[in-house]
């Protein structure tokens, strides 16, 4: 059986989507419709922008999910998956490509959760740090005893594989949780360069407000079953999804629960659709027995 898996924020690159625009007329108009619907031309920065400019979060999560949408809508009849999941952002894509939300509305979604994040990010200093090669469970431990702490809050924010968990939330607790998760033997344990706490309760605003937008968009059921972030559970019906991508801001991105469930369902390829490799190198770590692949 073959899943398909869409990446989240952190894949793009100068010129993504390029090629797809130039070469493909049904491409060309998709990306077109976009620009009109955000009301600026987010083709230009993809194309020709800087790496700063792409990396602001209003125009990463639209410029992620154009580029693996419109891949899969340009597979035409090779886009035949018999389930989809995406990794945070990635959600959104693999709901359009599933069919059980619109090109139109998907995108209108994701430019809410863009610019619901920044306001988010910039209401309180935080930021996520990626610990590598301790268990999860010591991880979930450290994090809540800094929490219990005082100096803010640090939760585990996404399980990407065996080895690799990104914690996230206000600074001095990422910071604190850090040090102890040294002592403990982690290899690692970085601050990344975001501005923001993802997939924490510091997202609780951008929640409320992407909740009123989710609410108000038309779901339809997908074509195949979706594993969702929030549960790494297989989902067919449209009230479940919306409540599940509702949920998922403010909760942890349960990446390797989710492989994992998707190959006990009998997925044995995994496609990458969109820009990059971050997935494939995941999945690789989940479970060395499924082919992975890639798609840009």
């Amino acid at each position: 059986m073959k899943a398909f898996v869409f990446p989240g924020q952190g894949a793009q690159f100068t010129g993504m989507g390029k090629d797809l625009y130039e070469n493909n007329p049904e491409a060309k108009e998709l990306f077109e419709q976009a620009n009109t619907i955000l009301g600026f031309r987010i083709t230009d920065i993809m194309f020709e922008g800087t790496a700063d400019e792409l990396k602001q979060t209003r125009v990463t999560q639209p410029a992620v999910f154009l580029h693996s949408v419109i891949r899969a809508i340009c597979l035409g009849d090779e886009f035949k998956p018999d389930m989809v999941g995406g990794h945070s952002l990635g959600e959104f894509s693999a709901l359009v490509a599933a069919g059980a939300l619109d090109f139109a509305d998907g995108l209108r979604l994701v430019h809410a959760r863009a610019l619901a994040m920044q306001k988010a990010c910039e209401a309180a200093p935080s930021t996520m740090a990626a610990v590598i090669a301790l268990p999860d469970a010591t991880i979930e431990q450290i994090c809540a005893e800094v929490s219990a702490e005082g100096n803010g809050v640090v939760v585990p924010a996404n399980y990407n594989c065996p080895g690799q968990l990104v914690i996230s939330g206000n600074v001095e607790a990422v910071n604190a949780a850090c040090e102890k998760l040294k002592a403990a033997g982690a290899k690692r344990a970085l601050v990344l360069p975001v501005g923001g706490a993802f997939h924490s309760p510091l997202m609780q605003p951008a929640k409320d407000e992407l909740q009123q937008a989710i609410e108000q968009t038309q779901f339809h059921t997908p074509r195949c079953p979706i594993y969702q972030n929030v549960d790494a559970q297989a989902h067919t019906d449209a009230a479940e999804i919306k409540q599940n991508l509702i949920a998922q801001l403010t909760a942890s991105v349960k990446w390797t629960q989710e492989v994992q469930n998707m190959i006990a369902a009998g997925a044995t390829e995994f496609v990458e659709c969109g820009p990059g490799k971050a997935l494939q190198g995941m999945i690789a770590k989940i479970d060395r027995s499924v082919t992975v692949s890639g798609i840009q």
